[in-house]
């Protein structure tokens, strides 16, 4: 069965750092986009960063300068590097692949993360 696994959520005081990882079991993620949303109760989801399979990165602009998204390619794995966290960070952050060139566009669960003292 094809799925994006997320993991690296936690509770983190604001100014902290945590790494999400997300990781594609049941298919070669080599040709698709990494694309990272987060999600508040009551809101929409919102974009948060996208990398491709090149390494082009790209932020909303809340989260330039702080958050840096990377890839283990052979690992089917990609990487949301957040620092200096603040409470707006606070939400369900998820992983969905796409791309005209990959085979499965799939959303993961979502792993949670909450910045507060």
């Amino acid at each position: 069965q094809q799925q994006l696994v997320e993991s690296g959520g936690d509770l983190v005081q604001p100014g902290g750092s945590l790494r999400l990882s997300c990781t594609a079991r049941g298919f070669t993620s080599y040709q698709c986009d990494f694309n990272w949303y987060r999600q508040t109760t009551g809101k929409e989801r919102d974009w948060v960063s996208t990398i491709r399979p090149d390494g082009t990165a790209t932020y909303t602009a809340s989260v330039r300068g702080r958050f840096t998204s990377s890839q283990d390619r052979p690992e089917n794995t990609a990487y949301l590097q957040m620092d200096s966290l603040k409470p707006d960070d606070t939400a369900t952050y998820s992983c969905e692949t796409s791309g005209a060139w990959c085979g499965y566009h799939i959303r993961g669960q979502g792993t949670r993360v909450t910045v507060s003292l």
